[in-house]
């Protein structure tokens, strides 16, 4: 009875974001572009546009990745070298939301399940793999709501 409760008040609540982003013509479009990319989704979309507010606040994908937390970092001390891990400065909740989308990005977009491929040959771990899923998504996310055109897996691979 309790979790039937729970379940009525999380519709009704995803109901209200959703509204929220289709009654705005400029959050509407940042969906649509959004979505036009395969693996993000529409609970993915309405956690990013509440984090960031407008991503193209940031002069670039690059600003927008660190801002995530999701830039690379050296770790060294003294005569240690250590490897490059994500920083995690940024917002884990970012972090959190683009970790599915990035998962299933790795088995459905081509860009990235190539990226995946590439990295799989240069010996490169799961774990590592899924970080750069994610930062690919976050650049590829910050460049199709720059351009204001959906996402074009050709195009993309052809770069």
């Amino acid at each position: 009875m309790h979790l039937e409760h729970l379940d009525g008040q999380i519709a009704l609540i995803n109901t209200a974001i959703n509204d929220r982003i289709d009654n705005d013509p400029d959050l509407r479009e940042q969906k649509r572009l959004m979505k036009s990319i395969d693996g993000v989704s529409d609970g993915t979309t309405a956690t990013l546009l509440a984090e960031l507010g407008s991503p193209l606040r940031f002069d670039s994908a690059r600003q927008l990745a660190a801002f995530c937390g999701l830039n690379p970092r050296l770790q060294e001390s003294g005569i240690y070298r250590g490897k490059s891990t994500i920083s995690r400065t940024g917002s884990g909740r970012l972090r959190a939301a683009l970790y599915m989308p990035a998962l299933s990005a790795m088995a459905y977009n081509p860009v990235i399940k190539a990226m995946k491929v590439r990295l799989a040959e240069r010996g490169k771990t799961g774990r590592l793999a899924v970080c750069a899923a994610m930062r690919k998504l976050l650049h590829i996310i910050y460049g199709v709501l720059k351009s204001g055109q959906p996402f074009d897996p050709i195009r993309a691979l052809a770069r």
